[in-house]
């Protein structure tokens, strides 16, 4: 007895030290990055957006240092998206159609982050904030801040074995959610990137968007002078659509967890003017000259238009 009740004295002594030797909230960020990037897993997960609830079926691999993401809709619409790097493909089972998007950005659909959280300390103040089991697992909550009303606050429920990003949650300035992310299964076994989808898609009606080559970011026919600190240019292109004479100039800028878009195209008719909101993407729209103008982001409505404010012609 005096052996057990010993044992048990030391374990609980290993846990607090171990505990007492915890990552900062960087560090788990940090950590967070470098695993979905490199980890081959799969799992369930819940999308909470926009008031709607979508369940997915979610794959991750890579190989030879090319990441894949997959997630198909357990629920009708059935569809299917796939992310190779930057390149994503969507297919829409019920009309037979698949849509490829060859973007310059490259995106996860579970949670984006810079590759140095660091550059985002004068932005959002990281935090710990306890500790909660999703999907069975023991994770620790990450509390994401932002030091303005520019920005989206955020919390990360990270996975403590595999520092995997388990949930996800956006909230609003009031502190309500707009949207989440659940996984409600992980499995980290190993996943065969040639077997990540079992449709034949060559039995689809195929439509190419492209996008292409970056541009500068001074070749955009329009400026921005007004956007809020901590934002950086990441690309200027001019889209193209297949089948179509329509041209979108395309300018994005992002912080390292939001991102911005300003649309560029031609006015049809009236045009499209003021605030729009869905969820927790605000779009502003304007008209200058013959031009219509987009501006839209998961950012608060104010961002937008400060941005849309400052858009001048070239």
């Amino acid at each position: 007895m005096r052996f057990i009740t010993a044992f048990l004295l030391w374990a609980i002594y290993k846990i607090a030290v171990a505990d007492g030797e915890q990552l900062s909230a960087g560090q788990w960020l940090d950590k967070m990055n470098q695993a979905m990037k490199t980890l081959n897993f799969r799992g369930t997960v819940i999308f909470m957006k926009n008031g709607q609830l979508d369940t997915m079926k979610y794959q991750h691999t890579v190989e030879n240092g090319v990441e894949q993401e997959r997630l198909a809709s357990l629920n009708s619409p059935m569809r299917e998206v796939t992310r190779k790097s930057n390149e994503v493909t969507c297919i829409f089972k019920e009309t037979s159609q698949k849509v490829v998007n060859h973007h310059p950005l490259d995106s996860s659909f579970i949670v984006n982050l810079p590759q140095n959280t660091g550059v985002l300390d004068k932005y959002y103040q990281f935090g710990l904030a306890g500790q909660e089991s999703i999907a069975m697992l023991p994770t620790q909550i990450i509390n994401i801040q932002p030091k303005d009303e520019l920005r989206y606050a955020r919390k990360i429920w990270i996975d403590k074995q595999h520092f995997l990003p388990l949930k996800v949650e956006v909230y609003n300035s009031d502190g309500n959610i707009l949207e989440q992310v659940v996984f409600t299964d992980l499995n980290t076994d190993a996943v065969a990137a040639s077997n990540i989808s079992d449709i034949d898609e060559n039995k689809f009606q195929v439509k190419h968007i492209h996008a292409t080559q970056a541009e500068p970011f001074e070749n955009a026919s329009f400026s921005l002078k007004n956007w809020p600190a901590g934002f950086e240019p990441v690309f200027f292109i001019r889209n193209s659509i297949q089948q179509s004479q329509k041209a979108v100039d395309h300018l994005l800028i992002s912080d390292g967890f939001s991102t911005v878009s300003v649309y560029l195209e031609a006015k049809e008719s009236q045009g499209i003017k003021g605030l729009h909101s869905l969820g927790s993407v605000n779009s502003f729209s304007m008209v200058i000259g013959d031009k219509q103008f987009t501006v839209l982001g998961e950012v608060p409505a104010k961002t937008v238009e400060l941005i849309a404010d400052g858009i001048a012609s070239r």
